[in-house]
C-alpha cells in the first residue's frame, strides 16, 4: 500500500519513533493533518506530532511503517506528487 496516495485522516496510527521521547509509542486516530504535523486523538486528547524526525506505523493491511519525512507535504500536494 502506498500511504502517499492515501487519506490519512481517520486511520489508527502509532508513533514508533520521535525526536521527542514523550511522543514515542503514542497511539491514536489521525484527526487532522498539515504539511508538517499529524494531529492524533489519543484517548480524548489531541496531540500534534511533527512529521519530520518521526516514524509512524499505520493500521492498514497488517501494519505499514513510514518515515514522517516521506509524507511531509500538504495532504492535497502529497496525493498529487505520488502519481
Amino acid at each position: 500500500m502506498n500511504l502517499r496516495k492515501h487519506e490519512l485522516i481517520g486511520l489508527q496510527v502509532e508513533v514508533v519513533a520521535a525526536t521527542d521521547p514523550s511522543q514515542e509509542h503514542l497511539r491514536g486516530r489521525v484527526v487532522d493533518e498539515t504539511r508538517n504535523t499529524l494531529v492524533l486523538d489519543v484517548r480524548g486528547d489531541e496531540k500534534r506530532i511533527p512529521k519530520e524526525g518521526s516514524r509512524f506505523r499505520f493500521d492498514v493491511q497488517g501494519g505499514y511503517e513510514i518515515d514522517g519525512a516521506d509524507i511531509r507535504f500538504r495532504p492535497e500536494d502529497r496525493v498529487k506528487k505520488a502519481r
